[in-house]
């Protein structure tokens, strides 16, 4: 006996809307806040302890693994659809993180950089974006410097008392377990871009290629 064809079912897409979004940004961070998040046009991240969760693995040659979440992914790849500059600034060189960024395809990756002050003044200004319009979330004291150039500084919940002094908003996630798309979140649906972000993501253009996936079998294409 022959099957139907499978039919997809029609649903509501982007789920909510922009409005019920943006009541949910208050309800976590309060209205002034999501103001502030609302005005973020570029995010720049730490990546130990932020963009993973800070373990640093070695083998007989060196740094072997780290760890990186994939609804930290799956969120800057949303925070690009919807327009957002992104950022990492890491004070250690490692090709693990370009490897990632490359992935998720945005090429402002200062590795190795304690100075990191003049580092985002590079972001600064090879984005076009000015330091009040710009979110920088750290988990350590070197971050200090960078955190107080900046109009959203955010911490993750295990940085240091006088990193978490000087934030404006701390994230319930840790680093590497959700912190950055707890971010991107905030920052999307603050602004009426949370929709826009999900609308593009069913775009092929918009979505990783099959080459850029392909790095847990090798080293994969160039990031488009």
């Amino acid at each position: 006996m022959n099957e139907a064809p499978f039919a997809p079912r029609d649903f509501p897409w982007p789920p909510s809307s922009d409005e019920d979004y943006r009541q949910e940004a208050v309800v976590r961070a309060g209205n002034d806040l999501a103001d502030r998040f609302a005005r973020v046009r570029l995010l720049v991240v730490d990546a130990d302890g932020v963009l993973t969760p800070g373990h640093m693995l070695y083998g007989p040659e060196g740094e072997a693994l780290k760890s990186f979440h994939s609804r930290d992914g799956l969120g800057l790849v949303l925070a690009r659809a919807a327009g957002l500059k992104l950022a990492v600034l890491t004070g250690r060189h490692s090709d693990i993180v370009a490897r990632r960024c490359g992935e998720l395809r945005f090429p402002p990756v200062k590795r190795g950089r304690f100075d990191k002050v003049e580092a985002l003044g590079e972001i600064l200004a090879e984005t076009g974006c000015r330091a009040d319009d710009t979110c920088y979330v750290g988990d350590d004291v070197i971050d200090l410097p960078a955190l107080h150039q900046v109009g959203l500084p955010v911490a993750v919940p295990c940085a240091p008392q006088e990193v978490r002094h000087v934030c404006l908003y701390v994230t319930q996630a840790r680093g590497g377990e959700g912190a950055v798309r707890e971010v991107v979140d905030l920052v999307l649906k603050s602004s009426g871009l949370y929709g826009l972000a999900l609308e593009r993501l069913r775009d092929k253009a918009w979505q990783p290629t099959r080459a850029e996936l392909s790095s847990d079998h090798g080293r994969g294409g160039d990031p488009a």
